[in-house]
């Protein structure tokens, strides 16, 4: 094979006839081929098959590997080197040191312009050496043209250039990863320096709010600018959280008060300038925290107003006495403000029993000071239970102070039953005589048997009272209490005996005495116009007078029977001694054993009331009438704001004869037992009246009659659970329905009294007196930390020892019941059933009622 350099040769002898500007070139051993990147072209050329190709390179993608070497000089040319082959000439292709279209300077020698003008217009091509001999680009660029593109490089210089290719290609993919994986750094770290920014801003504030949060106790979280305040537990648990003065806008200021406006008592006194001013005092007993709200308006139209939420992580709230919707926890109620006073549950939010004081159960209660003029809300759709301080034309005429004063405490401890125990009243025992305890056994063992009355007093008589208890002695029951309703006298306080009715009624009660029943009779505050007293009390001035009169002229109301009546001012020494003495002839004439107190609620009170004494609110009526009379004695009142010295039991409101009456009978003894009445007395078995139309106005606006007969289904399911509640009171008898089947199931139902249900209360009762806790108990006084116990409202439990789950829909013989932990023994079948579990599809006859008797801690299956 002739060599490279020889063909080469040869070639360019062929070609100097035509070109006489062409330059010996000299080829050393190594070839080598190099291209101007000003025209980023390669040359090569195949000497055998006499073709030349052009290759457009970049030189970015150039590196260097085992097979190619890309050298890149400052002159900007770039040479390849390929390995030596034998027989394979390398051509160098040199770049001249200028641009100049005129002259060509090769290895220091200038030479002659060769371009004609018009090649001179085109770039100059570079010098090629060939064996040593320099020959102008131009030259062999015109060979090139001539030749038809001979070509100047071997078969394995395209290879190696596919081999550099393909070799640059994993590097591009790299670079451009790089270029990504950069991208996406610069992305990160703007990112992070926001972040760093925003967290920085968050510590600072965060900072400052946690200097005021922590600035004033230790477990109180208050910041006296968003006025968020939270309470935590001993293990640092949220236990209660609201938003307090929330009549106060948020663009208002607060300030510390000045000297002047301070307690000395080491309360925090914050002032919001002409708007309010807010005292927090802190007191710690041990487990047994209570924290001080009083809040102070400082203008006539702001009416401090405090919210706390009703969420479920922050537990169920009770309390506060029974509502219009019958609910069993506020937590599930919704109504606007109301003001808080005892009233009748057909027109007014409250009923007849109340109290300023609310438990929720995680462990944390609030008390009311009876001095705020309280109004209440539960809005379910904000999730808020809230506390306002508004003066009214009514309830909260009397203004205490010039301006409304929101003043209570909270009080936190473990668990809902300690917290119970410490908050309510025990002071029971307090001048109790043993006649008095006489009188609470008797009512928790014996019933009380009301007399039939219809709608007007000539519905009642002598014979009506003796033909009553000749039935009862005929049925075989216990015998109790008569209760003889406001009847027994010709006119509503008159406080004697209508002769024209009952001309022997002494005699006759003479003779109930000897048959074991004791006489009760009903008394009222009330004194009618017709009435004699009327005009003594009127001229002795013992009456209520109407607002600015100057006590000349009487405020007058409607209540029951009488049609126009004028009411006792309690507040008033020669009043209370006035009707103890007529009580006490009345006892002491007719051997009368006791009393029931007929007071009404707050709104029977004259809308227009001014007393000689001025009472915080109407409810104060009924409490200091009872304190005054508690010599004479009770054995229950109709309304209450706190609990009366026992033995009076709180009664029920009057209810309505159906089955919603029973459930109301069953969810407000519960209410009043939570809110710190223990001893109730419910309305007659079977319901007090009857009425199948909406109520505009008071009941007890009106002289409501017995109802009729109950369905019978309805009477004995109202009787199952009468049995186990703190003391019965019947009006229709059981021997009042045809054939056997209810007196004997009333005969049942008094032996499991008897036997279970009277050891259990009699047991319970010191209980009471010591601790305040009630008789008849929600589910979750048993265990305050099973959340099944707290939503339950159709099951109760008698102190710890007894679960009663009765029927209270119709047509029902089945029933889910819960048990809480412990062993429980049936009272139905007599079997052992585990506690902490739900019973499904439990059968409950109709002439049975499902109940539970704890049993010991070590009993075994």
């Amino acid at each position: 094979m002739a060599s490279l350099a020889n063909i080469f040769n040869q070639n360019i002898s062929n070609g100097s006839a035509n070109n006489n500007n062409y330059t010996n070139h000299s080829f050393g051993p190594s070839e080598t081929l190099q291209i101007s990147k000003r025209f980023n072209t390669r040359i090569i050329s195949d000497p055998f098959s006499n073709t030349e190709t052009n290759y457009s390179t970049s030189s970015d993608s150039e590196e260097n590997n085992d097979e190619t070497k890309v050298v890149d000089d400052i002159s900007g040319s770039v040479t390849i080197s390929i390995p030596e082959q034998k027989s394979v000439p390398t051509i160098q292709i040199e770049k001249p040191d200028d641009d100049s279209d005129d002259e060509l300077e090769i290895h220091g020698k200038r030479r002659d312009r060769f371009r004609t003008r018009r090649r001179a217009s085109i770039a100059p091509l570079p010098a090629l050496r060939l064996n040593n001999k320099e020959m102008l680009a131009s030259d062999f660029d015109s060979y090139s043209v001539a030749s038809n593109q001979a070509s100047i490089t071997s078969v394995n210089s395209l290879a190696s250039l596919l081999r550099e290719k393909m070799q640059a290609f994993p590097q591009m993919i790299r670079k451009k990863k790089r270029e990504t994986k950069d991208y996406k750094i610069k992305i990160f770290v703007i990112i992070m320096f926001f972040m760093i920014i925003f967290l920085i801003g968050f510590a600072y504030v965060g900072y400052h709010r946690k200097i005021l949060t922590y600035s004033y106790f230790e477990k109180i979280k208050f910041n006296s600018n968003d006025r968020i305040l939270r309470i935590l537990s001993h293990d640092e648990r949220e236990v209660i959280s609201g938003l307090l003065g929330k009549t106060i806008g948020m663009d208002n200021k607060p300030y510390h008060c000045l000297e002047d406006h301070r307690k000395q008592d080491g309360s925090v006194c914050i002032e919001w300038n002409g708007i309010a001013r807010l005292y927090m005092n802190f007191q710690d007993m041990d487990v047994f925290r209570c924290y001080t709200i009083n809040w102070q308006s400082l203008s006539p139209g702001n009416h401090p107003t405090d919210c706390y939420e009703l969420q479920r992580n922050n537990g169920l709230w009770f309390g506060g006495g029974m509502t219009k919707s019958n609910e069993w926890s506020l937590s599930n109620d919704n109504f606007d403000f109301a003001p808080f006073s005892s009233g009748d549950l057909k027109v007014h939010q409250f009923g007849n029993g109340v109290k300023r004081y609310f438990i929720n159960s995680i462990g944390v209660a609030i008390q009311v000071n009876d001095k705020t003029p309280l109004h209440v809300s539960v809005n379910t759709t904000t999730n808020e239970f809230c506390l306002k301080a508004r003066n009214d034309e009514f309830t909260f005429v009397n203004h205490l102070t010039e301006l409304p004063e929101l003043d209570y405490k909270i009080c936190t401890t473990e668990d809902m039953k300690s917290l119970h125990m410490l908050m309510t009243q025990k002071s029971l025992w307090d001048g109790l005589k043993e006649a008095d305890m006489a009188v609470i056994y008797s009512l928790i063992q014996e019933p009380v048997w009301r007399t039939p009355h219809g709608e007007d007093m000539e519905s009642l008589n002598e014979t009506t009272i003796y033909n009553y208890s000749e039935d009862l002695i005929a049925m075989g029951l216990p015998l109790g209490h008569i209760l003889i309703n406001e009847f027994w006298q010709a006119n509503v306080g008159d406080f004697t005996v209508d002769q024209r009715r009952f001309p022997t009624l002494n005699k006759t009660i003479d003779l109930l005495h000897r048959r074991g029943f004791k006489i009760v009779f009903t008394i009222q505050p009330f004194i009618s116009t017709d009435s004699e007293n009327f005009k003594e009390a009127v001229r002795k001035k013992l009456l209520i007078y109407e607002r600015h009169s100057e006590r000349s002229i009487p405020a007058l109301t409607r209540y029951k029977s009488a049609t126009s009546a004028g009411v006792l001012d309690i507040t008033n020494n020669a009043s209370v001694f006035w009707l103890k003495e007529k009580l006490e002839r009345l006892k002491a004439e007719y051997k009368v054993n006791s009393f029931y107190l007929d007071l009404g609620t707050g709104y029977n009170l004259p809308h227009y009331y001014q007393c000689r004494q001025t009472l915080d609110n109407p409810d104060m009526y009924a409490k200091l009438f009872t304190e005054s009379l508690e010599s004479v004695g009770f054995i229950g009142v109709s309304t209450a704001s706190t609990v009366p010295k026992p033995p009076a039991f709180l009664s029920t409101p009057p209810i309505n004869s159906s089955w919603s009456g029973l459930k109301e009978v069953m969810s407000t003894v519960l209410n009043y037992g939570v809110i710190g009445y223990p001893f109730v007395l419910p309305g007659a078995v079977g319901g007090d009246y009857a009425l199948n139309k909406t109520m505009s106005k008071m009941i007890s606006f009106y002289s409501l009659g017995e109802p009729p007969l109950p369905d019978e289904e309805l009477y004995v399911r109202w009787l199952q659970l009468m049995t186990f509640m703190p003391a019965m009171q019947f009006s229709h008898l059981p021997t009042y329905y045809k054939g056997d089947y209810v007196k004997n199931l009333a005969k049942d139902l008094a032996l499991i009294r008897q036997q279970n249900v009277i050891p259990v209360l009699r047991k319970c009762l010191s209980e009471s007196m010591n601790e305040g806790l009630p008789l008849v108990r929600p589910l979750w006084m048993l265990d305050p930390h099973d959340p099944a116990c707290l939503s339950i409202s159709d099951e109760f439990s008698l102190g710890e020892m007894l679960i009663v789950a009765p029927i209270l829909e119709p047509n029902v013989e089945e029933r889910e019941v819960y048990l809480p932990q412990g062993v429980w023994k049936d009272g139905i079948d007599g079997s052992l059933r585990k506690g902490s579990r739900w019973i499904h599809n439990y059968k409950v006859p109709k002439d049975k009622i499902a109940f539970f008797t704890k049993m010991p801690d070590n009993t075994r299956f």
